[in-house]
């Protein structure tokens, strides 16, 4: 039995016969799909099979860890092609495709690529014809409709190790959500990584104090260390769609923690068969509880590398910041979507306090932890002189870098709930009206918003 987990190559302006080996005037744009909370598109310096190294590149998770995990309970062979972070070409990718008889093909896939991946997942149909096809990820939620307007095996809700397991032991139509409990996360098999992938994944660039670039920049390696966040910002995607089923946020979102000693296991794995240098959790959020990131602390302490996180800046005590920052945590990424509290406790429903979270990147730039602001635009019923307030907001603190983003809309959060039902009970605030602009593909919406908050900032003075 031979199972392919794909990440297929997403080049929205080069054509599927494109065979990477033409001269490109135009500026090129890649898309982002597995491994990015929001799949989106963005200009690139690299081209079809040409990688350019530097570039932001996110692990897929999801993928991964099923890859491993099918293996393990199926006893199938199971290969994984990022062709995403190989930047490979279409042709690349339908030879690969070719050379290798599938029975099965998992792909997954998100609102915001949905329209090129199905036209693409329609080629691949024709060149794997007795192959079949799964499709997995956020799109899912539409599954019944893909079932019956594609020739798609099976759809699977959610995170996807055990759903993919029933259907290579033979199920098949709809597989709905199917999590793995904590006990089962802590005995699984490490996600996949070869040395053909993995120094092509890449987060950040921010200095470590009294490192050399070389260091630390390549290779990094990301992972998790819990899936779910029981937060219910309006737009966020896994937590709605993955790791839960809460597309209003009226649900019960719930959080998973991997133990220390699996996470000991991964990252001395890591650094002995791949020399990694350097460990960033891509969790929803890492820093949910004190006693879990006190026993990962520790955990990296004894292995002794710099890694960062993505955190939240207001569920762990001070003293928790130190620890961090004394097991080698030197940066972290902190989401505060808005710099208008109105905002962000009736749109985004984030339940942080603005003020206090300032404090806190004031007091990790006094320990030595540098901080990555994550901030979105263009939320339904926020105004232009609300989007002021967060620019306001950014320039009023130490932050090493940020991040602006258009708020995309993705199938089955509550962002996307609210423009069926019009209103939802823990968005008060949230209104979809003529001047809201629907788009799954948050770079393109934020180059529109940039353009209107200049002119805005221009008519104010």
């Amino acid at each position: 039995m031979n199972v392919l987990f794909c990440n297929p190559p997403w080049w929205p302006n080069i054509p599927f016969s494109d065979r990477g080996d033409g001269v490109y005037d135009n500026v090129v744009r890649a898309g982002y799909r597995a491994g990015s909370r929001w799949p989106y598109t963005a200009e690139t310096q690299s081209r079809p099979d040409h990688f350019a190294r530097g570039e932001y590149m996110p692990y897929p998770f999801f993928m991964g860890h099923a890859t491993t995990y099918v293996a393990r309970e199926t006893g199938a062979h199971c290969d994984f092609r990022d062709s995403i972070a190989l930047r490979e070409s279409y042709q690349s990718f339908f030879d690969y495709l070719s050379r290798k008889k599938y029975d099965y093909i998992f792909l997954e896939s998100a609102s915001s690529s949905w329209d090129h991946d199905s036209k693409l997942l329609l080629l691949m149909k024709k060149l794997a014809p007795d192959s079949k096809f799964v499709i997995t990820g956020p799109i899912s939620v539409k599954g019944e409709d893909i079932l019956r307007d594609y020739p798609v095996h099976a759809c699977i809700r959610g995170e996807y190790e055990k759903g993919a397991t029933r259907v290579v032991k033979g199920e098949s139509g709809m597989i709905d959500y199917d999590m793995l409990t904590e006990e089962e996360m802590s005995s699984s098999p490490y996600p996949y990584f070869d040395k053909e992938h993995i120094g092509h994944y890449w987060d950040h660039r921010h200095p470590i104090e009294g490192r050399t670039p070389t260091t630390y920049e390549n290779p990094q390696a990301a992972i998790w260390a819990s899936r779910g966040c029981p937060y219910k910002c309006i737009f966020c995607v896994w937590p709605a769609t993955m790791t839960g089923n809460d597309p209003d946020g009226t649900g019960k979102r719930s959080v998973r923690f991997y133990s220390a000693e699996y996470i000991d296991g991964l990252v001395r794995w890591l650094i002995k068969d791949f020399g990694i240098s350097c460990i960033y959790f891509d969790d929803d959020t890492f820093n949910l509880a004190d006693r879990h990131v006190l026993g990962i602390s520790k955990v990296m302490k004894e292995i002794d590398i710099p890694w960062s996180a993505m955190c939240r800046a207001d569920t762990v005590k001070k003293e928790t910041w130190q620890v961090m920052k004394d097991s080698g945590c030197f940066h972290v990424k902190l989401g505060f979507e808005s710099g208008n509290q109105y905002v962000v406790d009736n749109i985004v429903n984030k339940r942080l306090n603005l003020e206090k979270a300032r404090e806190v990147v004031f007091y990790l730039k006094e320990i030595g932890i540098t901080v990555h602001g994550t901030f979105t635009y263009g939320l339904p019923g926020e105004t232009k002189e609300q989007m002021l307030d967060t620019k306001r907001y950014i320039a009023s603190m130490p932050l090493k870098t940020y991040q602006e983003s258009g708020t995309a809309e993705m199938e089955g959060t509550p962002l996307h709930t609210l423009k069926r039902v019009k209103e939802l009970k823990a968005y008060k605030g949230a209104r979809i009206d003529e001047g809201y602009d629907i788009e799954g593909d948050g770079k393109m919406k934020m180059a529109k918003v940039e353009r209107q908050l200049e002119k805005l900032a221009k008519a104010v003075g």
